[in-house]
């Protein structure tokens, strides 16, 4: 029996550091992380894929802020559904064609996933979820004044603005993303963590101003289609402890307790790895057998134990240095 992987792209895999993120760069770089989700499939697994949209959702409300006056204005959601579709758009280009490549020719499908939250969540009024580029201070200043943004220092380089990012609830497309994988059909589903909707007394689906982090979705998606595996690509080759400090390391291996613990001890910032090591070890405490961090390019090494940080909840696989 083959076996099962969600794939969680990260945005940024899509806009490498120092590119300007042309639909040229961002085509380029689909081609790549499709050539490697194309060695899974080779290798026999069936493949779910989600991804992130941190950079190209903060551009689409930089273009809706921009054309106000002569365009109509597109409030978060709708970014969120937009960016679903250009990204979604990309790497089913991507896949299609390296699929071809390697002598596979099966359907590639990309699905608008909402994802239901709590209109009462506390994260929105206390926004941590970076979105868009990079600013200097000077500019994140000024941005702060002109748009009343939230803006904060991200990963030391720049500042970033941040977001509402409320606790994923229920993925409302899970049924149906099923029922298309079991028909062994690639499914690209819940891009930049699904768009937010809240649901009425009446059953009424309405979309809300936030962006739900796409390690936390993707963590329930893996776990309600019972995949084996979830793996997060991400722009590190493996998770650090004391990271960029003098003592900084990397964990090969780990338990979910472990990581529990390192989580507790604040190793892990909340607006960037903080959130899919919460994910990885919601996934394995849901069932899921094996977690693998690491970046795109290492994927296959990490998934074959050669590279990236592999997490468990067998006791007898504990950290090695």
């Amino acid at each position: 029996m083959s076996r099962t992987a969600l794939i969680a792209v990260g945005g940024n895999s899509l806009i490498r550091v120092g590119e300007r993120g042309t639909v040229e760069e961002q085509l380029r770089n689909a081609h790549q992380t499709a050539r490697k989700i194309t060695q899974l499939v080779a290798d026999g697994w069936r493949v779910v894929v989600t991804h992130g949209n941190g950079p190209q959702v903060g551009a689409a409300l930089v273009r809706s802020e921009r054309s106000s006056g002569e365009a109509y204005s597109q409030q978060l959601d709708v970014c969120v559904a937009t960016t679903q579709g250009e990204i979604g758009y990309m790497l089913k280009r991507g896949l299609e064609c390296e699929l071809q490549r390697a002598g596979f020719y099966m359907p590639v499908m990309c699905m608008l996933t909402q994802v239901r939250v709590n209109p009462d969540d506390p994260a929105f009024t206390h926004p941590t979820k970076p979105i868009g580029p990079f600013y200097t201070q000077r500019v994140a200043e000024e941005k702060m004044r002109a748009f009343g943004w939230t803006m904060v220092e991200d990963a030391a380089r720049g500042f970033r603005r941040v977001v509402p990012s409320p606790e994923p609830i229920e993925i409302l497309e899970l049924e149906v993303i099923r029922q298309v994988l079991d028909l062994g059909i690639i499914v690209i589903a819940l891009g930049g963590g699904g768009i937010p909707v809240v649901i009425g007394e009446d059953h009424s689906v309405t979309g809300v101003e936030a962006v739900i982090d796409k390690d936390r979705a993707s963590a329930i998606l893996a776990s309600g289609l019972g995949l084996d595996c979830f793996v997060i690509s991400t722009d590190v080759d493996q998770v650090y402890l004391n990271y960029k400090q003098p003592t900084q390391r990397g964990v090969k291996r780990a338990t979910a307790d472990l990581m529990e613990h390192y989580l507790k001890e604040n190793q892990f910032s909340a607006g960037s790895m903080g959130p899919k090591i919460e994910a990885a070890i919601r996934f394995v405490r849901n069932g899921g057998h094996d977690v693998f961090i690491t970046s795109c390019d290492q994927l296959i090494e990490a998934i074959h134990g050669k590279a990236g940080t592999h997490i468990t909840a067998r006791p007898d696989h504990g950290q090695e240095e």
